[in-house]
């Protein structure tokens, strides 16, 4: 039994559109998640970047991460990686993954690409925490709570 050859698309047939359909998160994620980048170190200029391509931590640290506009101020590698984790942690960024396993590079989840699409596309730069938000972020990062 064989299967029948589909024929090939024509110039007439316009090609499949494919959206991603956008994810429903729960408020409460939501403000966990805008509250950990606000309170990061790191610029929208990243999280843009991000939108496009992955970016290796060498990048994100040090003289490198400043004069590329990713961060406000030089991080080492060891807090760059530090900060970047919570905000795996919180759903916003992953690891890149190549054939040979994990890599030092890092992109958006779907959670990220939503939050950074609606800052960009309403030309606003990341919100500025308030100390209640760096009080929050720092109790929930420190017990690792979900919420």
């Amino acid at each position: 039994m064989s299967a029948t050859p589909l024929p090939p698309p024509t110039v007439s047939d316009p090609p499949p559109v494919h959206k991603p359909a956008s994810m429903q998160y729960p408020p409460a994620t939501l403000a966990r998640a805008v509250r950990a980048v606000s309170c990061s170190p790191f610029s929208l200029t990243l999280f843009t970047t991000l939108l496009e391509q992955s970016v290796p931590l060498q990048a994100i640290a040090g003289d490198r991460g400043v004069h590329a506009g990713y961060t406000r101020q030089a991080l080492s590698e060891f807090a760059a990686d530090h900060e970047l984790l919570w905000l795996i942690q919180v759903g916003l960024l992953r690891r890149e993954v190549d054939g040979q396993g994990l890599t030092d590079r890092f992109r958006l989840t779907p959670l990220g690409y939503q939050l950074v699409t609606q800052w960009q596309a309403s030309g606003a730069d990341l919100p500025r925490p308030t100390w209640r938000d760096r009080l929050e972020n720092a109790i929930v990062r420190w017990f690792r709570l979900p919420f």
